[in-house]
C-alpha cells in the first residue's frame, strides 16, 4: 500500500468536525499512523484506543463510520489485520440496518468492505479466518455472507474456526443452522465444535430435548470450550442455554432450563459446580420461581462443606428458600475470621432466627453480617432482614454502639438494626442519647423508630438542643425528629432557615418547608433567595434543588406564579437523557399543584412519547387536566412503561388512579401478567436488588389489579 497516498487521504477526511467517545474526533489519524508504524507495542495501544473513540462500550458514533474504510486498507495491507477485522465486526455489530443514524451509516459502511473481510475467511492463519467470519456475521448480510460460510464449513478443519462458523451461521440463519446441527451435538465433532452447535440449536428454536439435555451435561465444564470465541454473547454456554429456555417463558423450558441447573450442580465435577451456580444465580434474577425451585438442590450444596462457600452468593438470592444449608451454615458461623463472618451474612439472609445468637456472640467481629442483617448487601441497600430482636443481639449491639473502635459504616448498620426493631429497642435509648452529639445525621431517625411515648418529652428535648446548637449537617435531622415526636414545628422552622440562607442542603430544607405549609410563611423570602437562575446551564441536582423550593413556595402561598415557570423550565429540558428522576420530581410537584399547573400541560403531554417519562406525566396530567387523557390510551401507555422496567411503580400507581372504566379486557390480562409471569418485570438496577425490588413490584401489581377489578354495571333506570 502506497501509504504516502493513504495518509494524504486521511488527512483530507474533516476530523475534528466529527464525534466519537471523547469529543472532536482529531486524534483519529495519529491513532491509524500508529498501527501503519513499527512500533508494535504503539500498534497495539492505537487499537485500544480506538475501540475506546469510535467503539465506545459498543456505541458507535459520527467519527466511526469515516474511519471503516481506513481501517479497512491497513487491514487489507497485513496491518494488525486480525485486530482490525475485530473491530470492523464490532462496529457492525453496533450499527443498525436502517435509518438515517450514525448506527446505520457505520454497519453500511462496514458491508461495503465485505469482500476484503470475505476474502480473509480463507486466510492461512486459523485467528483471520475466525475474525472474517465473525466479523462478516455481523454486518448482517446474510444472502452474502451465507454462501461464503457455507463453502468454508465444507472444508474447514480447525475447531475453533469451525466452531466459529457454526455461531456465525446461526446468527444470520437461526432455524437452518439449528435444522442441521443436531447430528453434530452427540457426533464425533471436538467438543469446542460440540458446544457450538447445542448453541444453535437453542438460537434456532428447537426443542429442549433429552439429546440437548444429556449433551450439555456432558460437555461441562463449557466455559472453556469458548473462552477464544469472538462471539461474548455466549461465553458462559451454560447460562447462556438456561437463560434462553426462561425466556421462551414456556412450562416446558422452565421444566427443562432447572433439570438442567439441577444435574449440573449435582455435578461431581468441581468446576461444572462453579458454571452451574453462576448460572443458578441468573436464573433467580430472571425467573421470580427461581428460588423455589432451586430449593431441592440446596442439601446436595450444603453436604460438601468445603465447597459450600462458592454457594454463597446462590445461597443469599434463594434466601428462606435454601433452609436445607442452615444447619451447616450455622456450623461454620461458629467458625472464626472471614469464613465465619461469610456464612453468617449468608445465614442473615437464609435463617434469620438462627443468625441472631451467633452475631450477637460475636458482633465486632462480623462486619459483612452486620451489613445483611443491617439491610445492605454488598454496599447496596436491599430492605431490612429482620432479625429478632432477642435479648442478647439487643445487649450485644448497645455494647458495640458505645465501643471504642467502632467505627466506618459500622454505626449505621447498627443503627438501622435497632430502627427495624422499633420501640422493642427501647432500651437502647441511652447509648443513643450518648452517640446524637458523634452521628448527628443517623441518630435522631433512629431515636423516633424506637422511642415509646412514655421517653418522649425526654427524647425531644434532647433534639430540640441538638437542632439549635447541634452540628450543622444534623440540625434538620434532630428538628424533623423532634416534630415527629411532638408535632412542635419551632425549632424545624428555624433549622430550614439556616439550611436555606447557608446554602446546605436545600432541597431537603425545602421539603421539610412545604410540609409545614402556610405555617412556614416567614420562610417565603429564604426561599425565593434559594432558586437558581433557570437561564444557566444547570446540572440535574440544581433542577432537583429548584423543584423542591418551588413546590415549597407554591405549598407555603398557594401562588402558582413562581412555581409553574420554574417546573416548566425543568420540563423543557428535553435534550438530558438523566432526567427521568428529575421529571419525575416535577411532574409530581405540578401533581399537588392541580388546576393552578394548567400552563404545564403541553409540555407534559410532550413526555407522553417516552416510556421512562409517562408515569410521571400521566399523574400530573391527571390532576392538571384529566380531560386531557384518554383512558384506555393512557392505561396502554402505562402498562408499556411497567412492562419496559421504565418506573414500574409509578406506572402502576398512576393506572390504579385512572381506575377500572379505563382498563380493557387486554389491559387486565396484561396487569395481571405483571403481577403472576415468572419472568421478572425488573431486571434492571444493581443485582442485589433487582430480586427484592421485583417482589415488591409483584405485590403492588397484585394488589393494583384487586383495586382496579372490574368496573360496576351503570344503574338501571
Amino acid at each position: 500500500m502506497d501509504l504516502e497516498q493513504f495518509f494524504a487521504d486521511v488527512d483530507a477526511q474533516p476530523w475534528a468536525e466529527l464525534q466519537h467517545a471523547y469529543g472532536a474526533a482529531a486524534d483519529v489519524p495519529g491513532h491509524l499512523r500508529a498501527l501503519a508504524g513499527d512500533d508494535e507495542e504503539a500498534a497495539g495501544e492505537a487499537v485500544s484506543e480506538l475501540y475506546s473513540a469510535i467503539l465506545h462500550q459498543g456505541s458507535v458514533y459520527g467519527a466511526t463510520a469515516h474511519a471503516v474504510p481506513y481501517l479497512a486498507r491497513l487491514a487489507g495491507a497485513g496491518y494488525r489485520t486480525e485486530d482490525l477485522l475485530v473491530l470492523l465486526g464490532g462496529v457492525a455489530e453496533g450499527g443498525a440496518d436502517d435509518g438515517d443514524t450514525d448506527e446505520a451509516a457505520c454497519r453500511a459502511a462496514v458491508v461495503d468492505q465485505l469482500p476484503l473481510i470475505l476474502s480473509s475467511a480463507d486466510a492461512e492463519e486459523p485467528g483471520l479466518r475466525c475474525a472474517a467470519v465473525w466479523a462478516a456475521a455481523m454486518t448482517g448480510a446474510a444472502d452474502r455472507v451465507l454462501p461464503v460460510l457455507r463453502r468454508r464449513r465444507e472444508t474447514e478443519e480447525h475447531p475453533r474456526v469451525r466452531a466459529e462458523l457454526i455461531g456465525a451461521m446461526a446468527r444470520l440463519d437461526p432455524s437452518g443452522t439449528a435444522a442441521g446441527a443436531g447430528a453434530v451435538i452427540d457426533g464425533p465433532e471436538p467438543d469446542e465444535v460440540r458446544i457450538a452447535a447445542l448453541l444453535a440449536c437453542v438460537d434456532g428454536g428447537l426443542p429442549w430435548g433429552p439429546e440437548h439435555h444429556g449433551a450439555m451435561l456432558s460437555l461441562l465444564p463449557a466455559d472453556g470450550l469458548v473462552v477464544d470465541h469472538l462471539d461474548q454473547e455466549r461465553n458462559e454456554p451454560l447460562q447462556y442455554v438456561v437463560e434462553a429456555l426462561l425466556l421462551r417463558d414456556t412450562d416446558a423450558d422452565r421444566d427443562a432450563a432447572y433439570a438442567l441447573l439441577a444435574a449440573a450442580l449435582r455435578s461431581p465435577v468441581p468446576e461444572a459446580r462453579t458454571e452451574a451456580l453462576w448460572a443458578a444465580e441468573q436464573a433467580c434474577l430472571l425467573s421470580r420461581s427461581a428460588p423455589q425451585r432451586l430449593a431441592d438442590a440446596v442439601p446436595a450444596l450444603a453436604a460438601d462443606p468445603d465447597a459450600l462457600p462458592a454457594a454463597y452468593s446462590l445461597l443469599q438470592k434463594l434466601g428462606p428458600h435454601a433452609a436445607a444449608a442452615a444447619p451447616e451454615l450455622a456450623r461454620i458461623a461458629g467458625g472464626e475470621g472471614d469464613p465465619a463472618d461469610c456464612a453468617l451474612e449468608t445465614l442473615v439472609l437464609v435463617a434469620p432466627g438462627l443468625a441472631a445468637p451467633l452475631l450477637a456472640r460475636d458482633l465486632g467481629r462480623r462486619p459483612r453480617a452486620l451489613r445483611a442483617a443491617g439491610g445492605s448487601l454488598f454496599g447496596v441497600v436491599v430492605g431490612i432482614r429482620r432479625l429478632p430482636c432477642d435479648e442478647a443481639l439487643l445487649a450485644a449491639v448497645r455494647a458495640r454502639l458505645v465501643a471504642e473502635d467502632v467505627g466506618g459504616d459500622e454505626p449505621v448498620h447498627l443503627l438501622s438494626l435497632l430502627g427495624s426493631w422499633g420501640s422493642g429497642a427501647a432500651a437502647a435509648l441511652p447509648e443513643l442519647r450518648s452517640l446524637l452529639p458523634r452521628f448527628p445525621v443517623a441518630v435522631p431517625r433512629t431515636l423516633v423508630a424506637v422511642c415509646p411515648p412514655e421517653h418522649r418529652t425526654r427524647t425531644a428535648r434532647l433534639l430540640t438542643a441538638a437542632a439549635a446548637s447541634g452540628p450543622e449537617n444534623g440540625r434538620l435531622a434532630a428538628a424533623k425528629a423532634v416534630r415527629e415526636l411532638t408535632g412542635e414545628t419551632g425549632p424545624l422552622k428555624e433549622a430550614v432557615a439556616a439550611c436555606l440562607a447557608d446554602g446546605d442542603d436545600v432541597q431537603e430544607a425545602a421539603e421539610l418547608a412545604a410540609g409545614l405549609g402556610a405555617e412556614a410563611s416567614e420562610l417565603v423570602p429564604a426561599l425565593r433567595a434559594a432558586l437558581g437562575d433557570p437561564g444557566s446551564d444547570r446540572v440535574t441536582p440544581q433542577m432537583d434543588r429548584d423543584i423542591a423550593v418551588a413546590s415549597a413556595l407554591w405549598r407555603i402561598t398557594g401562588d402558582a406564579a413562581e412555581a409553574v415557570p420554574v417546573l416548566a423550565g425543568v420540563l423543557a429540558e428535553t435534550g438530558n437523557i438523566w432526567m427521568r428522576w428529575t421529571f419525575r420530581r416535577a411532574a409530581r410537584a405540578a401533581a399537588a399543584m392541580g388546576g393552578a399547573a394548567l400552563p404545564l400541560v403541553p409540555a407534559l403531554e410532550g413526555l407522553l412519547t417516552d416510556r421512562a417519562h409517562v408515569p410521571a406525566a400521566v399523574l400530573a396530567l391527571r390532576a392538571i387536566a384529566p380531560e386531557t387523557l384518554d383512558g384506555p390510551r393512557t392505561a396502554g401507555l402505562l402498562l408499556d412503561s411497567a412492562e419496559a422496567d421504565e418506573d414500574p411503580e409509578l406506572a402502576l400507581e398512576a393506572l390504579v388512579l385512572l381506575g377500572p372504566a379505563a382498563l380493557t379486557e387486554d389491559h387486565r390480562r396484561r396487569l395481571t401478567a405483571l403481577a403472576e409471569q415468572d419472568l421478572r418485570v425488573r431486571a434492571s438496577g444493581v443485582e442485589p436488588a433487582i430480586c427484592p425490588a421485583d417482589e415488591q413490584l409483584r405485590e403492588q401489581a397484585r394488589e393494583a389489579a384487586r383495586s382496579l377489578g372490574r368496573p360496576a354495571d351503570p344503574p338501571t333506570r
